[in-house]
């Protein structure tokens, strides 16, 4: 069956920079666009960035942009979000997410056909 299965979560303190993976199984990963998904508590679900199948075109939400670079490797079936200058604001569960056959760029969860389990994120100020 599809899995995916994040890592790299921990705590930092506010302006360090941690990196997130992705490991996908059990499905075509290149033909998926990619993407990473937030929650935090009391809030819902929000988009924070998406990586075409290729890798050649990536999208991201307002919050994160010259933050956080999403990439992905198709031989490793790895997608990764790199994120500096963190902020308190950034603490959350990310969730990796894949997407097949929808139109760019995919920033619902509802368009969204696999999910990983999250990985926390904590940034201390």
């Amino acid at each position: 069956q599809v899995q995916l299965v994040e890592s790299g979560g921990g705590l930092v303190q506010a302006g360090g920079s941690l990196r997130l993976s992705c490991a996908a199984s059990g499905l075509t990963f290149s033909v998926y666009d990619m993407g990473w998904f937030r929650q935090s508590p009391g809030k819902e679900r929000e988009f924070v960035a998406t990586i075409s199948r290729t890798g050649a075109t990536t999208y991201y939400a307002d919050s994160v942009k010259g933050r956080f670079t999403i990439s992905r490797d198709n031989a490793k079936n790895a997608v990764n979000l790199q994120m500096n200058r963190l902020n308190a604001e950034d603490t959350a569960v990310y969730y990796c997410a894949a997407v097949y056959g929808r139109p760019w760029p995919s920033t619902t969860q509802n368009e969204y056909h696999y999910w990983g389990q999250g990985t926390q994120v904590t940034v201390s100020s």
